[in-house]
């Protein structure tokens, strides 16, 4: 078959790599001029973890990876109030377990194309209009393309759902979040390893120290602190988060200082997509585009690799009957997926509690997480993906 996706992040790769194996023709286009160098840190586990064994991408990643020692929560004056050491993660998932930049995730994947998928920068679907035997694929610059099926693996303001499923209101479920990142080289001070957070109500700004000497800063805030509309470019960003944390106090006003040489600020709402079907037509979703668990799951690249490889397999084995194919795929992957978007959402009110005493009480809960027990029972089964992937024959 002849396959156009739309999105070259964690999905789209993943999903080409695969495809590429069972010998269809695949385009994957992608609306930057280059991969994505931005973006946060993740914790990567899981069944995503196992399909990059499948890959071979795991000694890269592991190479790529940072072994967290500990998760700390500080007051305004940088004294410990409440964490746990990390290293519980790794005893319940046996080892396979990592922290590593979401970029560089992205580039291993994209790397194990090795050329042999083409690939457009800078580009994007424009347009998808059935043919009855295909699919006319337009885009903003590129000639239109046919096809036989679009996959749309462009993230959570898929560009390919508003096309063929309509618009985002329609399937997008706020958490009431907002969250910021960005990166500076040669922040003080530096804690190797563990990852330091501080929090006032509603609002919460952490930092993670990695190599060549860049700290990470993430930010996270309710809604209501954001006055007016949302920042549409960087200037709007900058200013929206120095009035947002300008009273957090900690090392907040360093942090701030520092962003005015940063040159990328990612900033975004904290949601959702919530969709009763991924696909119609000759069209597919995957990953954030499909089912956004949000980063309150922290599991959304893993998550996004499963969905590829189930599609995949399924095109692969549905002797060109699409409409069987989207159907298995979706029936093996959409129970699994919404029951981590209900986990996600439950989680959401810990991430910036709204009250000193919901700080308070997140702080003291996470302590108890140095115990193994109160580890396997609360967190154990999120830790452990109840899903057995097919083996396809690849």
């Amino acid at each position: 078959m002849r396959i156009v996706i739309n999105g070259a992040g964690i999905a789209g790769p993943t999903l080409a790599y695969w495809l590429r194996k069972a010998g269809h023709d695949v385009l994957l286009v992608e609306a930057a001029p280059q991969l994505r160098r931005g973006g946060y840190v993740l914790d990567f586990w899981g069944v995503g973890y196992d399909i990059a064994d499948k890959m071979g991408l795991l000694p890269r990643i592991r190479e790529l990876g940072y072994q967290v020692r500990e998760v700390r929560f500080v007051d305004s004056r940088g004294r410990k109030r409440g964490g746990f050491p990390v290293d519980v993660f790794g005893r319940l998932a046996n080892g396979r377990f990592t922290t590593l930049r979401r970029a560089d995730l992205a580039a291993t994947i994209y790397g194990a194309l090795d050329g042999a998928v083409e690939t457009v920068f800078g580009d994007s679907v424009a347009s998808v209009e059935e043919t009855g035997h295909g699919v006319r694929v337009g885009f903003d610059h590129a000639p239109p393309r046919e096809a036989d099926l679009v996959v749309g693996a462009d993230g959570l303001h898929s560009r390919v759902r508003r096309l063929v499923f309509g618009p985002d209101a329609g399937f997008e479920a706020s958490l009431g979040y907002h969250v910021a990142a960005f990166a500076i080289e040669g922040y003080r001070p530096r804690e190797e390893l563990v990852y330091v957070s501080h929090a006032v109500p509603g609002r919460q700004v952490s930092r993670w120290s990695m190599r060549e000497d860049k700290t990470v800063f993430l930010f996270a805030f309710r809604d209501e602190y954001l006055t007016g509309k949302s920042p549409s470019n960087e200037q709007e960003r900058r200013a929206a988060l120095a009035s947002v944390f300008a009273d957090v106090g900690w090392e907040c006003p360093q942090i701030l200082a520092a962003m005015a040489e940063v040159s990328d600020v990612y900033f975004d709402r904290v949601s959702q997509i919530r969709m009763d079907c991924w696909t119609k037509g000759r069209t597919a979703l995957i990953g954030d585009a499909a089912a956004c668990v949000s980063l309150m799951a922290g599991e959304g690249a893993g998550l996004a690799m499963a969905e590829a490889y189930v599609l995949a397999g399924e095109i692969r084995n549905c002797g060109g009957d699409h409409t069987a194919a989207f159907a298995r795929y979706q029936a093996r992957m959409m129970p699994w997926l919404k029951r981590k978007q209900r986990s996600a959402a439950k989680f959401a009110s810990s991430f910036a509690p709204k009250t000193a005493l919901g700080i308070t009480f997140r702080n003291l809960v996470l302590n108890l997480l140095r115990l193994p027990l109160v580890v396997d029972f609360f967190i154990g089964r999120e830790l452990r993906d109840e899903i057995k992937l097919p083996d396809y024959g690849f």
